[in-house]
C-alpha cells in the first residue's frame, strides 16, 4: 500500500481509549490509556466507568498520538473513529472526538468497524519486520467479545462463516479465571499458568463436526465449574491442572475451525486476530497445525491483536481511499456485524 495518507485512528469501543497516526499501512504512533485499574475490582468491564474514563482520556491520549508520529492535526488528511460493536456509552465518546476534529479541520471522517479493523491489523506495518498477509486469507478473530471465522477476501470483501453460540472465548477465558480467583483480565493469567510443565484434567471440545465453523465454550466453562464443585477447595496443583486442561480444549477447537475453513475453501494464509491471539498457547498451537497443513500462518504483534486505534485508522484509511465517507450524525452501534 502506498503512503502518502495520514490518518488518525481512535477506538473506544470498550475499555481502552486508543488512538493511532498511520501513513499508508505505516504505524507512526500507537497510543493506549488502558482501563485494567479501574475494572480489575469488578471482575469485569463496568460499562458506566468506562465512558466515564474515556471522558477523560480521549483528548490526551489524541494528543499523545499526534506527538509521538512527529506530526500536527493540521497535517493529518482523515480521520476514522470505532463507530461500533461496542458499548455504546464508551462508542460515542470516541465517535464524537473524531467528529469534531473532522469538522475543524474541515477534512474527512469514516466511522469503522471494529471487527473489520481486527480482520485487518494483520497488515500494518511497523518496526517489527512481523510479515504482512496478503489477499485472501482466511483468519480466526477470538476476543472477549466475539469468535468468528472469516473468510478475507479483500479489506471490503468479508464472509463469515461461522460464529461461537454462546460464550466468546475471551469471555470464557475470564469467567473461568473468576471462578479460580485468578483476577482479571484472566486470559494472561490462565495462558502464563498453562505453559508450566504439569497433570492437565481433561475436558470436553463442543462443535467438532466437519464443515461447521460454529463455537461453543458454555460447556467447557460448566465443566470447569462442575470439576471445582467437586473438589471443593482445590489446590494450587489442582487448580494449574484445570488451567492447563481448559486452555488445552479451547485453543484446539479454535485452531481446528480455522484450519479446517481454510482447507475446505483452498486458502493457504491463515491469520489470528483479536484479543485472544495473543495468547502464547494459541500462537504456538497454531504454528505447529498450519506447519503440518502447508499453511502460512499470521499472528500480528500482540499489542495490534487487544483493542488499538493503528487498525481502526488502517481500515478507515482503506474506506476513505475507497470514497466512502461518514455523516456526522452517525450514531455508534452496539452489535454491527459484518
Amino acid at each position: 500500500m502506498a503512503a502518502g495518507m495520514r490518518v488518525l485512528g481512535i477506538e473506544s469501543s470498550c475499555d481502552e481509549t486508543a488512538a493511532s497516526v498511520i501513513d499508508g499501512n505505516r504505524v507512526l504512533s500507537d497510543c493506549i490509556a488502558s482501563q485494567v485499574d479501574v475494572h480489575c475490582a469488578y471482575g469485569g468491564v463496568v460499562p458506566e466507568l468506562a465512558s466515564r474514563r474515556h471522558i477523560v482520556s480521549v483528548l490526551p491520549v489524541i494528543a499523545t498520538a499526534l506527538s509521538e508520529a512527529g506530526v500536527t492535526l493540521d497535517d493529518i488528511d482523515g480521520i476514522a473513529a470505532t463507530a461500533g460493536p461496542g458499548l455504546l456509552g464508551s462508542l460515542v465518546i470516541g465517535l464524537q472526538a473524531a467528529k469534531t476534529i473532522a469538522m475543524a479541520k474541515k477534512v474527512p471522517f469514516v466511522g469503522v468497524n471494529h471487527l473489520r479493523g481486527h480482520l485487518l491489523a494483520a497488515r500494518l506495518l511497523d518496526n517489527t519486520g512481523t510479515p504482512i498477509p496478503e489477499f485472501p486469507y482466511m483468519a480466526l478473530l477470538a476476543s472477549g467479545g466475539h469468535t468468528a471465522i472469516y473468510h478475507v477476501r479483500n479489506w471490503n470483501d468479508i464472509e463469515c462463516l461461522g460464529q461461537t453460540r454462546d460464550d466468546a472465548a475471551g469471555e470464557a477465558f475470564d469467567k473461568v479465571a473468576k471462578l479460580l480467583g485468578l483476577g482479571y483480565p484472566g486470559g494472561p493469567v490462565i495462558d502464563r499458568m498453562a505453559a508450566q510443565e504439569g497433570e492437565m484434567e481433561e475436558f470436553p471440545t463442543a462443535f467438532r463436526q466437519r464443515d461447521n465453523y460454529e463455537f461453543s465454550f458454555s460447556g467447557v466453562k460448566t465443566a470447569v465449574a462442575q470439576r471445582v464443585a467437586q473438589m471443593g477447595r482445590p489446590s494450587r496443583e489442582q487448580v494449574d491442572a484445570i488451567v492447563r486442561g481448559f486452555q488445552k480444549s479451547v485453543v484446539d477447537i479454535l485452531v481446528r475451525k480455522v484450519v479446517m475453513a481454510a482447507r475446505s475453501r483452498q486458502v493457504d494464509r491463515v491469520v489470528l486476530a483479536g484479543g485472544v491471539a495473543a495468547n502464547d498457547g494459541l500462537r504456538r498451537h497454531a504454528a505447529e497445525v498450519c506447519a503440518t497443513k502447508d499453511l502460512q500462518l499470521f499472528a500480528p504483534p500482540k499489542k495490534r491483536c487487544t483493542d488499538n486505534a493503528s487498525m481502526i485508522a488502517l481500515a478507515g484509511l482503506l474506506a476513505l481511499q475507497a470514497g466512502e465517507r461518514s455523516a456526522m450524525d452517525l450514531a455508534p452501534r452496539a452489535n454491527w456485524p459484518l
